[in-house]
């Protein structure tokens, strides 16, 4: 079952009867303080949220998720959270649209974590970039299909491609978008 909260102005995330019975949600542009939420849910799978309010990205820790899509993730900065995602299959990262035609970009710490997903098949970097500009942490994805990339060096992006084979196409788009 796939759940929508789309711009909710209520500062609290709403608690849902039907929880395990949820395995898609968005959370599109919510007003709400913090997505630890989204822990109540144990058989989701796809999470699209556009406006992450946390600081940490370890409130997905211990989630099964496959398909994972943040856009607009302002106080990440670190990506070691996401390795423990072992199931998760599609990954994108992106800054708002508006970032994009400003130059401006979001600084993680390093790529290494994303590198430590074992079943990553579909990548999206967007806007999303550590201090070196470096793709090279994310060429040991073993299963990594297409990837994706904004923000970084032509040359560099030209490289990943030539060194890994993988395809420079979109990720799929979640199942409820389709």
């Amino acid at each position: 079952m796939h759940v929508d909260f789309v711009r909710e102005v209520a500062a609290d995330f709403p608690k849902i009867d039907i929880k395990n019975e949820v395995t898609s949600l968005r959370i599109w542009h919510c007003k709400y303080r913090t997505l630890e939420g989204i822990r109540q849910f144990p058989n989701l799978r796809t999470l699209v949220v556009a406006g992450w309010p946390d600081e940490p990205l370890s409130i997905l820790s211990g989630i099964g998720l496959e398909y994972l899509l943040i856009v607009h993730l302002p106080q990440i900065h670190d990506l070691a959270p996401l390795n423990s995602l072992q199931q998760l299959r599609s990954l994108s990262l992106q800054t708002l649209p508006s970032w994009d035609s400003s130059g401006k970009v979001q600084e993680v710490e390093s790529l290494e974590p994303i590198s430590q997903i074992s079943n990553l098949e579909h990548l999206e970097l967007f806007g999303v970039v550590p201090p070196d500009r470096s793709l090279a942490a994310i060429e040991n994805c073993k299963k990594l299909v297409s990837a994706r990339f904004s923000k970084y060096p032509k040359q560099e992006i030209t490289r990943f491609y030539a060194a890994t084979g993988v395809s420079n196409v979109h990720a799929p788009k979640a199942e409820f978008e389709c």
